[in-house]
Formats: structure tokens, C-alpha cells, sequence
């Protein structure tokens, strides 16, 4: 809150509401910010996604600036737009997360005169051409503050150009209560046509090829044939799932694997869960080894991007290189063997995640952060 006692009025900003790590820690956000110190409004550029239904309890301002592309003549018009709306309703703070709502959003909150604004970058870019890093590194010149959940990603973007003054790193955080243990239930292992018998080792992003889905199935493979017993869960969807689904058939892992789309009961899903795997090429700060931890799952990532900064190797989990099926199978192999140490594991994750990446953490330093550059702006 200003020194007038009144509301920060704050305005964030996001591509759409589909499922994904930016989404799912913009909504959370939303929900966990104190209202009594900031007045919220969600804006976006579509207003569609699996995350809207959630969206629309808060009962909040919502609005929309729809835009085909960057870069045709109607974003002039939404960016005048949003200036527009900006000024009317005397926005103090602007945040946007991720490509797109930062290269529409910072500008138009600089057309608008002088609220704060903050742009947010949770990769660490590879799945941007050199032209959109360009442009996103020009845009965030404008901005106040460059906000990223990862020293990873505060690194790579030094190391691109970008002034290390206006970088602040805070991490992701996790609403842990919805992790707790659920009760396990044989409707879910049987609408998966899993028996109890069944240990399972599940995989949930997006499926695009930089989450190194095809090294984990080629690891699979391997595993599948030391253990009959376990069966291998793909959690997510994506342009890359029928070519994703054909290399399972290829090497032998149909009857093994089970590709269950998007779902909305991963907490359930976790509680049945063995061991989970990130075998990502290209990483920000991953909700979903977060989530793993949490719910007392071991778990195995590749070592990109804020992985590291999650998982102690050896202690809390196990790393490994990327793009490198071998290595990720011998350490399936060495959990799946050794379910002692998969336990250890899993209890060392838990108390991790519980210590540095709680929702309250991640909510407390965002907030901090806002009032803190409202308050150097006012004494300016």
C-alpha cells in the first residue's frame, strides 16, 4: 500500500488462460494477492483457456485486447487501446508475463504516461527465434523491472544484453495444501486401465519438442523391459503427441504407456504416482517437478535451465544431461530398484518445496516488489 493508505491499482497481463507453468502462477497469483493493499484487474489477449472457469470466481475486471498478430495494423489500435485503459482507470502498475503480452503490453504502458511496469520472462528463450529475442530484449528496455523465477534465466539474459540492475528474480511458488496426500482410488488406476499392481512413472508438460518427451520414451524402453510391472503416464497435450504416440508404438511401449491428455486432477494423478520425470531440453522454473516434490514424489530432471536451483542432485532427487536416454534410464532404473532411497528421496523433495517455493513466499516478495518500486517512483 502507498503512504496515502490507498489500494496500489495494478493491472497484469497474460496471452491467454490455458493450462501452462506462466498461466497457472499468473492465476495462482491472482488469488493469493492481498486485496486490502492492491487493487487487481486481469487483462489478456484472448480470453479463453482451461484455467478461465477458475479465472471467473474472482469476479474481477477482465479485459480483453485481442490481437491477430504483433505486428498488424488492429494491435495499433488495441495498444492505443490499452494506453487508453490504462489511463482511465490510473494504473499504477503494469505487469505482463511472457513473450507476447510483453512486447504488446510495455509499450502501451509507456504510451500511457507513468505507471510502473514490469515485464516477466520464465524461459530462458529457446523456443523464441533470434528475431522475437530481439525484439522481446528492445521492448524490455521500457520496462522498470525484468522479473524472471529463475537465476537461470537471469543469467542467459545478462549474457544477451539485457541491464542486470533491472532483473529481479523471484521463484515459482505452489498453493501446498493441494498437494497433500489424496486418498488413492481405484476408479482413476481403472479408468487408466491400471491395476494395482501397477507402479507408475509419469511425465506431465506440454507436449512441443523441448520437453525431450521422445528421450523419455526412448528411456522407457529400456526400463519397460527390467520392470513389466510399471507403466509409463504422459500427462499433457500438444502439436507433437502424434508423432510422440507413433515413437511409442515403434518401440514397443503401447501397452506400457498411457497418454492421458490434459487433466485437471494431476494431485490425484501424483498420489499414484511411483516417480516422476522431466526430461526437458529447454527449462524456466518447472511447476510440475514443484508439484512432484510436494506430493512427495521422487523425482529425476534434466539439468537446464532452474532445475538445478530445484533439485539437490543426490539428496532431493537425481539430474541428469539432457537429450541423454541413457543416463535418464540408469537413474529409473536405480529408483525403481531401490524403493528405500526413492522414498528418502521424495521426503527430502517435499521438505524443499514446503521450505523455499511455498505460494506464500513467491505472493510475499511479488507483493514487496510492487511497493517497492510504487514507493521509489513516488519519491522520486
Amino acid at each position: 500500500m502507498t503512504n496515502s493508505g490507498k489500494r496500489i491499482k495494478l493491472l497484469k497481463m497474460v496471452t491467454n488462460f490455458k493450462i501452462g507453468g506462466t498461466e497457472r502462477q499468473f492465476t495462482n497469483l491472482a488469488f493469493a494477492i492481498d486485496s486490502s493493499r492492491f487493487d487487481l484487474r486481469l487483462g489478456c489477449l484472448r480470453n479463453y483457456g482451461e484455467l478461465l472457469a477458475e479465472v471467473e470466481k474472482l469476479n474481477i475486471p477482465r479485459p480483453e485486447f485481442q490481437i491477430a498478430s504483433l505486428y498488424g495494423p488492429k494491435t495499433l489500435w488495441q495498444t492505443l487501446r490499452l494506453a487508453r485503459y490504462i489511463r482511465q482507470h490510473d494504473i499504477q502498475v503494469v505487469h505482463s508475463y511472457g513473450f507476447y503480452a510483453n512486447v504488446f503490453s510495455v509499450p502501451a504502458a509507456r504510451l500511457a504516461g507513468n505507471p510502473i511496469v514490469v515485464a516477466s520472462i520464465r524461459d530462458t528463450g529457446d523456443i523464441l527465434t533470434a528475431r522475437q529475442r530481439h525484439v522481446q530484449r528492445t521492448v524490455c528496455r521500457l520496462a522498470d523491472c525484468v522479473l524472471v523465477n529463475a537465476e537461470a534465466i537471469r543469467q542467459t539474459l545478462i549474457e544477451q544484453g539485457y541491464n542486470p540492475r533491472k532483473i529481479a528474480v523471484i521463484r515459482n511458488g505452489i498453493v501446498l495444501s493441494r498437494f497433500e496426500k489424496h486418498q488413492k482410488g481405484s476408479a482413476l488406476r481403472q479408468e487408466l486401465g491400471l491395476s494395482a499392481a501397477h507402479r507408475i512413472v509419469l511425465v506431465s508438460s506440454r507436449l512441443n519438442p523441448m520437453k525431450g518427451i521422445e528421450y523419455f520414451l526412448d528411456a522407457a524402453a529400456v526400463v519397460a523391459r527390467a520392470f513389466p510391472d510399471v507403466r509409463f503416464l504422459v500427462v499433457g497435450d500438444g502439436a507433437h503427441r502424434e508423432e510422440l504416440e507413433r515413437r511409442c508404438r515403434r518401440l514397443g511401449l503401447e501397452r506400457a504407456t498411457v497418454f492421458t491428455g490434459f487433466r485437471t486432477d494431476v494431485p490425484e494423478l501424483l498420489s499414484e504416482t511411483t516417480l516422476s520425470v522431466l526430461p526437458s531440453l529447454s527449462e524456466g522454473l518447472s511447476n510440475s517437478l514443484l508439484e512432484s516434490m510436494a506430493s512427495e514424489v521422487a523425482v529425476i530432471a534434466t539439468t537446464v535451465g532452474g532445475n538445478p536451483e530445484i533439485i539437490e542432485d543426490g539428496v532431493s532427487g537425481l539430474l541428469v544431461p539432457p537429450r541423454d536416454a541413457e543416463a535418464l534410464a540408469r537413474a529409473m532404473t536405480q529408483l525403481l530398484a531401490d524403493p528405500d532411497l526413492t522414498a528418502q528421496y521424495a521426503r527430502a523433495g517435499k521438505h524443499r518445496v514446503a521450505e523455499l517455493f511455498s505460494m506464500e513466499r513467491s505472493v510475499g516478495e511479488t507483493e514487496r516488489l510492487y511497493e517497492r518500486l510504487v514507493k521509489v517512483r513516488v519519491c522520486a
